[in-house]
């Protein structure tokens, strides 16, 4: 699909009444298709190189890597095979506003799962060292931990679901990927997982 991208382009623009510029998202999301397979085939080599000692650190990068094929997987089935759908229509569809939507959303989360993936081995995945450390600091004082007047631990709410885990410098542990992410960020930015 990608080589014939001026015609497809063009014949979507016509089908659904759309100028060209309207439809960048398309051209967006096969940019970051192929950027994204372009750094996963770097990927594979990477984890080979992976000594198996540092098992913590290879879980972590599989991890990663998983997630961010898996999204890039997603991407690459709407941008394909959904648009295929409205460029073979025969007039506008009424749900071509809500495939707009949904391929720029796939394109941003993807974007986001290879910054991150990016990211990680940048720092050559130091993030499970940080993590181990603050695995073994929680470890310690979750024993010492005594109840509330509530009767409640420390890790739980009055409505019985979890807090964030923050250490002392304000950052928090996913309770899905344990990564540690900042103060700041609302869902957790390796899984997107919401504490």
């Amino acid at each position: 699909m990608f080589i014939h991208f001026p015609i497809q382009l063009e014949k979507l623009s016509e089908v659904h009444s759309q100028p060209e510029s309207q439809l960048k998202f398309v051209i967006e999301a096969w940019q970051q298709i192929v950027e994204c397979r372009r750094v996963l085939k770097w990927t594979y080599a990477y984890g080979y190189y992976l000594p198996e000692v540092e098992h913590t650190k290879k879980q972590f990068f599989e991890y990663l890597q998983g997630e961010a094929e898996a999204g890039l997987e997603r991407l690459h089935q709407c941008a394909e095979k959904e648009l295929m759908n409205y460029l073979n229509s025969e007039g506008p569809s009424k749900d071509f506003n809500d495939f707009r939507t949904k391929l720029a959303g796939l394109t941003s989360v993807t974007r986001n799962y290879f910054e991150n993936l990016v990211r990680a081995l940048e720092n050559g995945l130091s993030d499970v060292d940080s993590q181990a450390v603050c695995n073994k600091m929680s470890s310690k004082t979750a024993a010492g931990t005594s109840k509330s007047k509530g009767g409640r631990g420390k890790g739980s709410s009055k409505t019985g679901t979890s807090v964030r885990n923050a250490d002392d410098s304000g950052s928090w542990a996913c309770d899905k990927c344990t990564y540690m992410n900042a103060r700041s960020a609302a869902a957790c930015q390796v899984c997107n997982h919401r504490n």
